[in-house]
């Protein structure tokens, strides 16, 4: 069996790396990702979705990337229930395994 996920967008906004108790490093980023179609519209879609990076991936992310860069990322699809209120709620995120680091948004205006 085989999960595994390979997306390149923009970084949404700029994050921070968090750590947690047992003192691993940990951030959640968004990339927004376009679609390679049109809608009926005629307009090309984006995607947003949540990846989470773990220890020196989310501390490399964090000191060289910047809202707008362009990021690859290499990683799985992860499930996991999220309680509200009275009802549970299923949602995927992207574990990133893997970041590379395509272009910066500062340096393309040079």
């Amino acid at each position: 069996m085989l999960n595994q996920v390979v997306l390149v967008g923009r970084l949404v906004r700029d994050f921070d790396v968090h750590t947690t108790e047992k003192d691993k490093k940990i951030a959640t980023i968004t990339l927004a990702v376009p679609r390679s179609f049109k809608n009926v519209e005629g307009v090309y879609e984006t995607d947003f979705i949540d990846c989470i990076l773990f220890e020196g991936s989310a501390a490399h992310t964090w000191e060289y990337c910047h809202k707008g860069d362009i990021i690859g990322i290499r990683g799985r699809l992860q499930s996991r229930l999220i309680q509200t209120d009275s009802k549970k709620e299923s949602c995927l995120e992207v574990i990133g395994e893997k970041v590379t680091f395509l272009s910066s948004k500062s340096k393309e205006k040079e």
